[in-house]
C-alpha cells in the first residue's frame, strides 16, 4: 500500500494542494484527472522524487519501484531491440527477450523499426520506445501522462489490453476519456485545491462532485438568507428589553455559525464552429487519387469516395502510413501524384492541422494572431474567441511563444471558430488538450452542421461522431462505407487478427475448463448481477438523501441535517465498497472465461 498523508505543494507562494491524505491499495488502476495547471504532473513528480512536497509524506513499502515515462529521449544502443533490452537486466535478456519484442511490436514497431537507430526514429516512435522499456522493467507502479499523445489507434487498444492485464498499480493521466474509463478500477480527481479518490470510472467521480457542488450552494443560499432573518431580527429588537434574551440568542447563534463560502466559478471550454451555408448534398468528390513521395513508394493508391454535406468522415490507421499527408491533399496544400478532386463551387472549409499549431506566429500575442485572420475584422470579435478557449482578458496579450502545448492548440481552435465554413478538416485535434476541452470539443464537432473529416485515434471521436472511415491498413488505403463499430465487426485490424490467432494455437493445446470452474463462473455471474442492483440501490438512496438534505438546509443546518449528512457519507463509502466488489468479482469471471 502506498500512503500519501497531509500532503502540500506551493508554488511562489500559491497553494496547488494542502492536506492531501490517501492510500493506493494493491492492483488499483487509478485515473488521475483534474484541469490542467491544478497539479496532476505535478503528483507524478513528487511520486517519483523529482520534485519534494511543502508538507506531508507520501510512504512506499519497501523495495517498491516507481516507473515513470520519461520524455527525455536518451539512446545509447545501435537499434531500438537493443535499446529496449537495456530495460532487462542479468539472465533476464536471455529468459525474457521475447517478452520485449512482444511489447515492441504491440506499440507498432515492425521488424525493419525494431532495427533502426533510435536516433533516426521520428519523435513519436523515440517515446513509444521509452515507454517499451519502461513497460520491460516491470515496476511496481506505473506512472503514464497522457501516453494517447504518441500512440495511433492500433498501438493504443493494444496498450488498452496490455493495461486491463496489469497486475501493479497504475495511474494514468489522459484526455482520451473512452479509453481511461476502459482500463481504469478507481478515479482520483484534483478540485479545488484537494484530492478526492473514489472506485468506478470518471463519470461517478464527476456526478458525485456536481451534487456535493448543487448541495453546498444551496445550502449556501438557505445560510445566506437564514443569517439576514437573524440579522434583522436582532436589529428590530435590539433595543428592547423584553426581547433582550431572544436577541442575545440570535447573536451567539450567528458566531457559532460555519459560514459557507460561495464556490469560485471554473473557467470551462464552450464553443460552437462558425457555419456557412452549403447548397447541394455532395462537397467532393474524390477520385482515383495516388500519391507518392518516392516514386517506387506509393503511399496512397487509387483511392475513391465522395464528401458529403452531412458526413463525418474518420481517417484512421497507424502513424506513417499517410493519413496527415491525405489530409493535406484534401485541404489543397499538396498535389496528388495522379487522380483528381472535384470540389462544390460554395465549398468553404477550416483547417485544424499539426503542422499548423508550429505556423503560430510565436512573436505575436494571442489577440495579433486571431486579427491577422481576414475575417477578424475587429479587436471585440478577436477577444471574444479568445475568451471562448478561456483566453480572457489580459491572457490575450500573451505571447504565442510563452503557451504550452495545449494552449497553442486552443488557439488554433479559436481561429477556427472565427474561419465561416460548411466543412471542418481536423487533424489529431485532441492532442495537448485536457479532457475538459477534449469533451468541449466533442460536442462542438457534434453539432456542427456541416461535413467533418477528421484524423483521430480517440475511439470516443470514432464510435460517437463518424459514419465513413478511410482506412490505412494491411499495406493499402479503403474507404469503407460504415461506422467504427461496423468495421471491428465486419473487417477488423490487421495485427490483433494476428494475435487471435496465436492465442488461438496456443490455447488449442491448452486443457478446457473443467465442470467446478464452469460452476464457479455461474455463481461468480450471479454474485456480479447482485453487486450491480445493490449499486443501482445504492446510488438512488443516495440521490434521495441529498434531496432532503437540501430541502432540510432551508431552515439551516440543523441536527436533522447533520444526521442526512452523515448518513450520506456512509452512502457513499458503501458505494466504493461496492465498486470495488464488483471489479474483483469482474477480474474472476475474466479468469475462468480465458
Amino acid at each position: 500500500m502506498i500512503q500519501i498523508s497531509n500532503l502540500a505543494k506551493r508554488y511562489a507562494g500559491q497553494i496547488l494542494f494542502e492536506g492531501v491524505s490517501f492510500s493506493i491499495n494493491p492492483g488499483e488502476k487509478i485515473g488521475l484527472v483534474g484541469r490542467n495547471g491544478e497539479g496532476k504532473s505535478t503528483f507524478f513528480k513528487l511520486l517519483t522524487g523529482a520534485e519534494e512536497a511543502d508538507d506531508g509524506q507520501i510512504s512506499f513499502p519497501s523495495g517498491y519501484r516507481v516507473g515513470h515515462l520519461s520524455q527525455k529521449l536518451v539512446f545509447s544502443e545501435p537499434t531500438a531491440l537493443e535499446e529496449a533490452l537495456t530495460a532487462l537486466e542479468g539472465d533476464a535478456v536471455w529468459t525474457d527477450g521475447h517478452k520485449v519484442e512482444a511489447v515492441l511490436e504491440g506499440l507498432g514497431f515492425d521488424d525493419q523499426l525494431k532495427n533502426t537507430e533510435p536516433a533516426k526514429l521520428s519523435g513519436g516512435l523515440q517515446v513509444r520506445l521509452n515507454l517499451a522499456k519502461l513497460i520491460a522493467s516491470d515496476p511496481d507502479l506505473l506512472l503514464l501522462d497522457e501516453p494517447t499523445n504518441y500512440l495511433d489507434i492500433v498501438s493504443l487498444r493494444w496498450l488498452e489490453k496490455f493495461l486491463l492485464a496489469w497486475r501493479g498499480e497504475l495511474i494514468l493521466i489522459t484526455h482520451d476519456q473512452g479509453f481511461l474509463n476502459k482500463v481504469i478500477s478507481h478515479t482520483l480527481g484534483i478540485h479545488r485545491k484537494d484530492f478526492r479518490k473514489i472506485a468506478g470510472p470518471t463519470s461517478g467521480y464527476y456526478s458525485q462532485l456536481a451534487m456535493e457542488e448543487e448541495v453546498h450552494e444551496k445550502s449556501r443560499l438557505n445560510q445566506e438568507k437564514k443569517i439576514k432573518e437573524t440579522e434583522k431580527f436582532i436589529n428590530t429588537f435590539r433595543a428592547k428589553a423584553s426581547k433582550a434574551k431572544a436577541v442575545q440568542s440570535r447573536v451567539k447563534e450567528l458566531e457559532k455559525m460555519d459560514k459557507l463560502d460561495k464556490l469560485s466559478e471554473i473557467d470551462t471550454l464552450d464553443f460552437n464552429f462558425s457555419h456557412t451555408a452549403f447548397p447541394g448534398k455532395r462537397m467532393m468528390e474524390v477520385r482515383d487519387i495516388s500519391f507518392s513521395w518516392k516514386e517506387d513508394q506509393p503511399l496512397i493508391s487509387d483511392l475513391s469516395f465522395t464528401i458529403g454535406a452531412k458526413d463525418r468522415i474518420g481517417i484512421i490507421g497507424k502513424n506513417g502510413k499517410g493519413k496527415t499527408t491525405l489530409l493535406r491533399l484534401l485541404v489543397g496544400e499538396l498535389q496528388a501524384t495522379s487522380g483528381e478532386f472535384q470540389s462544390a463551387p460554395k465549398l468553404e472549409s477550416a483547417y485544424f492541422g499539426q503542422t499548423n499549431v508550429e505556423r503560430l506566429n510565436q512573436k505575436a500575442t494571442i489577440e495579433q494572431e486571431l486579427m491577422s485572420l481576414d475575417n477578424c475584422e475587429s479587436i471585440t470579435r478577436a477577444r471574444g474567441a479568445a475568451g471562448l478557449m478561456m483566453f480572457k482578458g489580459d491572457d490575450a496579450l500573451k505571447k504565442i511563444s510563452v503557451l504550452s502545448g495545449g494552449e497553442k492548440s486552443r488557439v488554433l481552435l479559436a481561429k477556427n471558430i472565427l474561419t465561416p465554413a460548411n466543412i471542418l478538416f481536423l487533424d489529431e485535434p485532441t492532442n495537448h488538450l485536457d479532457m475538459f476541452s477534449t469533451d468541449a470539443l466533442f460536442e462542438a464537432v457534434r453539432e456542427f452542421p456541416g461535413a467533418v473529416v477528421m484524423v483521430t485515434h480517440s475511439e470516443m471521436f470514432l464510435r460517437g461522431l463518424v459514419n465513413r472511415l478511410v482506412i490505412f491498413d494491411r499495406d493499402k488505403v479503403r474507404f469503407f462505407e460504415g461506422g467504427y463499430e461496423d468495421f471491428l465487426e465486419r473487417v477488423g485490424w490487421a495485427d490483433e487478427e494476428l494475435a487471435i490467432e496465436q492465442k488461438t494455437k496456443s490455447k488449442s493445446v491448452a486443457k478446457k475448463p473443467n465442470k467446478g470452474s464452469a460452476k464457479e463462473l455461474r455463481e461468480l455471474k450471479k454474485e456480479f448481477s447482485k453487486l450491480e442492483k445493490k449499486i443501482e440501490k445504492t446510488e438512488k438512496l443516495i440521490s434521495e438523501t441529498t434531496e432532503k438534505l437540501i430541502e432540510t438546509t432551508k431552515d439551516g443546518y440543523g441536527q436533522e441535517a447533520q444526521e442526512l449528512s452523515g448518513r450520506l457519507k456512509s452512502s457513499k463509502s458503501e458505494l466504493e465498497e461496492l465498486y470495488i466488489s464488483l471489479e474483483q468479482a469482474m477480474e474472476k469471471i475474466d479468469s475462468l472465461s480465458d
